[in-house]
């Protein structure tokens, strides 16, 4: 039977010396449990790793194979985990090892490669592993090849069976910096202010963090991640935006964080000495401000997605493998915390995105059941595009979509600069809306709204989208294509914004005889020949800026109703 080293540890907690003993882990290569006490300081001389001699035969089993059979089998013990046999490659059967695409990085060890282990019809998927270019902590097993207990059948030592269990022997521990993740960090309410007390307590403990950075993925039409970027003696977290056409830059693909991405595994650098390594830009920046050692680790979310955590310190000797063990030990509850910030990010830009800030405020705020609403007066703004059918029918998909976009960027961009909501997009129309101020309560106790502001900046807005779609003409007529017609309809009336929908399939959007006038005026910009009409409600809040078309019957609606436009857009007396 192996033996396993005991590194004894203890926590303090109200100033009494107590042993903190883990439960078993899941796996061979799983830290056990966290243990939640509270320590006065942080110390982090428990966390070590030692490789010793077997000094026996070690033979291992699977599927009636012998998979390994060596007199030369090394003993890594690493702190909280249970004692693990490398093996010399001469001496594991290669044939039955099929090399996988999986990696893991320990920022003390270095990356891992994994092969799975097929003897017949039976298999172990990334049963087996190897640190081919160790740091310099494991160089003792550079090339040796390890597998899991549990994934092979039988274990030899001596030829006498080893029943291995994988609890036994693992140190009594305590990690203090764990214990704050569990007591203090979770209270930080966002990914910002978590990398700030995280990056001070390190700091306090000794671990000298002089940059420390954090790399998120995310869902979002224009930025491929978030960053977040601490810095020892500044007060805020520097919070940047990577839009996507940056993952062709220079300054990404020189990078250590493309091959991260990538599953590579992790990047470690000492920084000291004469010859410093540069293999990558970064490395240099961070020699001129004094940095010792860097670390880039991978730091998966719960579905599997690749984050990048990395490290700088300027403490002399760089950092130590008990600093990297403690760290290494907090990435699955600092990765827990960052992904639910990650996810609150997400679905702000989602709804933000699909439905608008406005109505996505009001999702968050729990109208999220069907007849969910409230009733409000608004501008509403109704556009489409003249003979998009035809247009269709006539170039490719590729080319209609690119008119179509042009289009929507040109109104819906308008709309928004100008503090509008576009609630949605209907084939090649689009639906926006300018919610009216509340300005006070009656008598009665009714709000009040004051439509001035709205109607002025929807007007704004309008003439902002007339001047684009010139302007996307213009750009039309030099690549020698027809220019894009369109009518755009501004009204103004009480809605009903809620949700609608089926009971399980739901949209956020305003309804009520005001919307379908908006578009029954829009389609009158066909009969008048004049892009953009006006309604005398709208009108009324401006009056003595608009020009009338006269009275005009609306499809389905009672009565004349006067139809206005911009000066410049009215009709002549020649026609």
């Amino acid at each position: 039977m192996i033996t396993i080293r005991h590194f004894p540890a203890t926590v303090a907690f109200n100033d009494a010396v107590v042993p903190v003993i883990p439960k078993v882990p899941s796996s061979m290569q799983e830290a056990a449990p966290l243990a939640p006490k509270q320590p006065e300081t942080l110390d982090s001389s428990d966390y070590r790793i030692v490789i010793e001699p077997s000094g026996k035969r070690v033979k291992v089993i699977f599927n009636g194979e012998t998979i390994a059979d060596s007199n030369r089998a090394l003993v890594l013990h690493e702190t909280r985990l249970p004692a693990i046999y490398y093996l010399p490659r001469e001496d594991v059967a290669l044939r039955f090892l099929r090399a996988s695409d999986h990696r893991t990085y320990c920022p003390f060890k270095g990356t891992a490669n994994y092969w799975n282990v097929e003897v017949g019809a039976k298999s172990a998927e990334n049963a087996a592993w190897s640190y081919e270019d160790p740091i310099e902590e494991a160089l003792g097993i550079r090339g040796y090849i390890a597998f899991y207990w549990n994934k092979m059948d039988a274990w030899f030592e001596e030829d006498q069976a080893v029943e291995i269990d994988p609890g036994e022997g693992l140190t009594e521990y305590s990690n203090p910096l764990a214990a704050w993740m569990l007591r203090e960090a979770w209270e930080a309410t966002s990914s910002a202010e978590l990398l700030d007390r995280l990056g001070r307590q390190l700091n306090e403990a000794g671990f000298d963090i002089s940059r420390m950075n954090v790399i998120i993925p995310t869902l979002h039409p224009q930025m491929a991640s978030n960053a977040f970027v601490w810095r020892r003696g500044e007060t805020v977290v520097d919070e940047r935006d990577f839009p996507h056409y940056g993952l062709q830059s220079d300054a990404y693909l020189k990078s250590p964080l493309m091959p991260i991405f990538e599953g590579a595994g992790g990047i470690r650098r000492r920084l000291e000495g004469p010859n410093p390594p540069t293999d990558y830009p970064i490395l240099a920046d961070l020699i001129k401000e004094g940095a010792t050692d860097y670390v880039a680790m991978p730091m998966r979310f719960s579905n599997g997605k690749i984050n990048i955590f990395t490290l700088s310190t300027d403490r002399p000797g760089g950092f130590t493998t008990e600093h990297l063990g403690q760290i290494h030990e907090i990435l699955p509850i600092l990765s827990r915390l960052l992904e639910v910030h990650a996810m609150h990010r997400m679905s702000r830009t989602l709804l933000d995105t699909y439905l608008g800030a406005y109505t996505g405020q009001r999702v968050l705020n729990g109208l999220i059941k069907r007849g969910d609403g409230e009733d409000i007066p608004a501008v509403i703004w109704y556009c489409d595009l003249r003979g998009s059918t035809a247009l269709a029918d006539s170039i490719s998909r590729e080319d209609y979509l690119d008119l179509i976009n042009r289009f929507f960027e040109a109104m819906a961009g308008a709309v928004l600069d100008r503090g509008g909501e576009v609630l949605k997009f209907i084939g090649d129309g689009l639906l926006a809306i300018f919610p009216m101020e509340k300005a006070g309560t009656s008598k009665e106790g009714k709000d009040m709204f004051c439509g001035r502001n709205a109607c002025t900046e929807a007007l704004e807005a309008a003439r902002d989208a007339l001047a684009r779609m010139q302007d996307v003409n213009a750009a039309l007529a030099e690549e020698g294509r027809a220019p894009l017609r369109f009518g755009l309809a501004l009204h103004l009336g009480d809605l009903s914004y809620g949700n609608i929908g089926s009971s399980t399939r739901l949209d956020f959007t305003v309804i009520g005889p005001a919307t379908n006038e908006a578009a029954r005026i829009d389609s009158l910009t066909k009969e008048l020949g004049v892009a953009l009409l006006i309604s005398e409600d709208f009108e009324s809040y401006i009056p003595d800026s608009l020009v009338s078309l006269g009275h005009h019957r609306l499809r389905g609606v009672t009565g004349d109703k006067e139809i206005f436009t911009l000066p410049e857009l009215a009709p002549t007396a020649d026609g």
